[in-house]
């Protein structure tokens, strides 16, 4: 049966082509139009994921017995450490063929073109770099304001990162990105506003569902057992389940790098595979190294 979704709230039956397979045409529109302003569905999943961490992190907060007024600089080093984070991954894992020679672009919402500068937006962004430069912002956040372990905050920030991978992968999602290899079969989702004609994998939504899951063990481990008084675990956790995900996915995945040939050392991984190794090798370190319950 394929289903097709138009740009609009619509969802129209065109034929039955196989009784035990599902394709679903897939165009949304960009977002919700104001007449003056659209709100892209990317943004609003952006939103969504932090207005809703913060809520949560409110009550972990008030569980740990922590002033709920030292959240408002968590809110701006985490997002800015975010942003920083995921944008010089996309540039230097992903991108760097292209930015060594355009190196203004990296933090302006430009391009060069034939005709000159033109407005863009920030059109790259990496979840590796993320997972380096969030806990390095989390170093001094937790030294300045938490007078705690850095691997304190890390454990309850894990489960609000979870829970906006579900978000964000979503907003991949609408925005037809980030989407995986042709199935083969007449399963899968075709993604028409990025011009493909035949059903592929919908590899954002296999993460979505896979980080919201793992948002609710980890929201599970943290009230009902006492694992976040072993300082290191949950975080650990969040790393291994996390990136282990995203290494099987992305055998999954279309590749967002162009094709190295034989030179690419690490074939047949891909550069997201590579990347999400030594993060698994640190999580398991911290689940299963000793630790006293509080540490100094």
């Amino acid at each position: 049966m394929i289903i097709e979704i138009k740009k609009s709230q619509d969802i129209t039956i065109i034929k039955i082509v196989n009784m035990s397979f599902i394709a679903i045409n897939w165009d949304p529109s960009i977002g919700i139009d104001l007449g003056f302003f659209t709100i892209r569905w990317y943004s609003l999943m952006f939103v969504t994921a932090f207005l809703l961490g913060l809520r949560l992190m409110k009550k972990i907060y008030i569980e740990d017995k922590i002033p709920t007024e030292k959240m408002d600089p968590l809110f701006m080093y985490v997002f800015v450490s975010m942003l920083i984070g995921m944008r010089l991954g996309d540039v230097f894992f992903y991108s760097w063929n292209y930015y060594q020679h355009n190196l203004l672009e990296i933090f302006l919402p430009f391009k060069k073109s034939a005709e000159g500068w033109r407005f863009t937006g920030f059109t790259g962004f990496a979840s590796h770099g993320a997972a380096i430069g969030i806990p390095i912002a989390m170093y001094f956040y937790a030294k300045k304001h938490l007078q705690q372990p850095w691997l304190f905050i890390l454990d309850r920030l894990a489960i609000m990162v979870a829970l906006a991978g579900f978000f964000i992968r979503f907003g991949n999602f609408f925005n037809s990105e980030i989407y995986g290899k042709e199935t083969g079969s007449n399963f899968g989702v075709i993604f028409k506003a990025a011009g493909e004609t035949v059903p592929r994998h919908p590899t954002q939504l296999y993460e979505a569902f896979s980080y919201l899951a793992l948002f609710f063990v980890m929201w599970y481990l943290y009230w009902k057992t006492n694992k976040k008084q072993q300082t290191g675990y949950l975080f650990g956790l969040f790393m291994v389940v996390l990136w282990s995900l995203r290494f099987v996915i992305e055998f999954l995945k279309e590749p967002q790098v162009q094709k190295r040939g034989e030179e690419w050392f690490f074939s047949p991984l891909n550069t997201g595979q590579v990347l999400s190794i030594p993060l698994v090798l640190i999580g398991v370190w911290l689940m299963l190294r000793k630790t006293k319950n509080k540490e100094a």
